[in-house]
């Protein structure tokens, strides 16, 4: 599979060990499901794979999908369920979150093979996991034992981060979910994969303040190729790479560019900017396996935000609806 994505490139696999990080994830466990269904996480992989393999950029969209989905209500698997008033309708999801079609492809093929046994939660964590490892070429083992959650409000969802928050806000984000500074730092370089609208960031092209045209802190040459992409208002649906460098590639590329002043987002570009994160950005850049250790172990400890455990919450037959209905 790596072969057919990347030709005769040799892809170096580190296999990480991420250790148990906070108490939420004592109840979740590495091979949770070596008995009840032990061709789980090769069926995921497979899937995500063949999805890659037709279009790379799922791989953010499985990314961002798992993030969108712990910091809600926890790794529930609440950003699967559809209805009008639900997470996957608020304007930070909307028209932007990619990949359900994937995990509900292999969620399928589970339930083929082992009926009401692995949960929709746990196939987002996995299908993750593996878009991690097949753009990045790193693996890392993943906690298992999650339940499904059997509420979605539109509402809950106004706890995600904007693309306009500052180092601060941010740290105090993640803070409330458990995270530290360093875990931000590493999750942030996800944001090497993917894409974004331009109205995400245009207010950093047009009328930045009374002072500046711009913001002073992007690189002049990306902000003339940005204006040329998204001309004003900056109100259409054109979609810009966030890392033009290696767009396709999960890397440290994300914190070079963040050096360099070609972040997208204020949210990017203000961690190099702020002295409370400029240090690890610096080290981050400097040590690609450093940061691929760190990422991995942020995501094991995002992967255990307030999970549903034991008796709690369901197994999902479909992912996109509750049990019942």
């Amino acid at each position: 599979m790596l072969r057919t994505m990347w030709g005769c490139c040799i892809v170096f696999l580190l296999v990480l060990q991420a250790a148990a990080p906070t108490a939420a994830s004592h109840s979740l466990k590495v091979g949770f499901y070596e008995k009840s269904c032990p061709q789980a996480q090769n069926v995921v992989r497979d899937v995500v794979s063949n999805a890659l393999a037709a279009n790379k950029g799922i791989g953010a969209g499985l990314i961002r999908l798992h993030f969108h989905d712990c910091f809600v209500r926890g790794c529930d698997a609440s950003v699967l369920l559809e209805g009008r008033d639900s997470e996957r309708m608020h304007p930070a999801n909307l028209n932007s979150l990619r990949g359900f079609e994937v995990v509900e492809g292999a969620k399928d093929l589970l339930e083929s093979q082992c009926p009401n046994t692995v949960s929709c939660a746990d196939v987002l964590a996995f299908a993750a996991r593996d878009a991690a490892e097949l753009l990045g070429g790193f693996r890392y083992k993943v906690p298992a034992g999650r339940r499904d959650g059997r509420i979605s409000r539109n509402s809950d969802a106004d706890v995600l981060p904007p693309p306009t928050d500052s180092a601060e806000t941010l740290r105090d984000r993640f803070a409330e979910k458990g995270l530290s500074l360093e875990d931000m730092v590493a999750l942030s370089g996800a944001h090497s994969l993917g894409v974004s609208h331009c109205p995400s960031f245009s207010t950093r092209l047009y009328n930045f303040n009374a002072t500046h045209p711009q913001d002073p802190s992007m690189d002049a040459d990306l902000a003339d190729y940005l204006k040329r992409r998204c001309p004003p208002p900056g109100t259409d649906r054109t979609t810009v790479s966030l890392d033009l460098a290696t767009p396709n590639r999960l890397d440290v590329q994300y914190y070079r560019n963040l050096q360099r002043g070609r972040g997208l987002f204020t949210s990017d570009q203000t961690l190099w900017t702020s002295s409370l994160t400029a240090d690890k950005v610096a080290s981050f850049a400097e040590k690609p396996n450093g940061w691929a250790k760190k990422y991995a172990a942020a995501m094991v400890r995002m992967g255990a935000i307030d999970v549903l455990t034991g008796n709690e919450g369901e197994i999902r037959v479909k992912c996109a609806v509750v049990n019942g209905l």
